[in-house]
């Protein structure tokens, strides 16, 4: 069941829902989503090349594939605050600047989707990865943890260049509610994430 406006700021007032800073600009509001910013800190993918002894392509199948370290080779942070030219065909991670908290008990989940009027441009935001598991966000050693940020896969497939700006509505979410309480929350790697970590 999709949660809609009326639920998703009931949930948020029991807590059932956790959203900082909770958008109060109705035009990010529809009756089922909530729209979610693009915060400053981008990384652009370099180009791996392959040469004497350097592998050319990667193998996530393999044992010791390991992403995070993986983006932090091929990857630089970058500030978009003033904005940053997206070229085409080329594929930048993100944040959104809201940080989502779903405690397990309230038996919600989200998926992050992106937005029409810039997939009508060529901008990709999130598709291939929309599920927020309930869990996403909690640290049980700190109650007052105030949620996590959702990694963004922004890629340009159009011809046009497109400027990503900090603060920019960049993808949407929207809640459901999971027949029957999970036997325990989401803890993989991405449950507490966010820019810096």
């Amino acid at each position: 069941m999709i949660l809609c406006d009326r639920e998703i700021r009931a949930a948020v007032a029991r807590g059932d829902i956790g959203i900082v800073d909770l958008p109060a600009d109705r035009s990010r509001w529809s009756p089922t989503t909530v729209d979610l910013a693009l915060d400053a800190e981008i990384r652009p993918w370099k180009a791996i090349h392959g040469g004497a002894g350097v592998e050319s392509h990667i193998n996530p199948a393999s044992a010791d594939f390991n992403i995070n370290a993986l983006i932090a080779q091929h990857t630089d942070p970058e500030d978009c605050t003033n904005g940053f030219i997206l070229e085409p065909w080329a594929l930048v991670l993100g944040w959104t600047l809201e940080k989502i908290r779903l405690p397990h008990r309230a038996r919600i989940g989200a998926r992050v989707e992106g937005k029409s009027s810039l997939a009508r441009i060529g901008l990709g935001v999130h598709v291939t990865a929309p599920t927020i598991h309930p869990g996403f966000g909690v640290d049980a050693s700190n109650p007052d943890y105030p949620g996590s940020a959702i990694r963004l896969e922004i890629w340009n497939f159009s011809p046009l260049r497109i400027k990503l700006t900090k603060g920019m509505p960049i993808c949407q979410i929207l809640f459901e509610l999971a027949y029957g309480t999970p036997e325990q929350g989401y803890t993989g790697q991405y449950a507490l994430q966010g820019p810096g970590q």
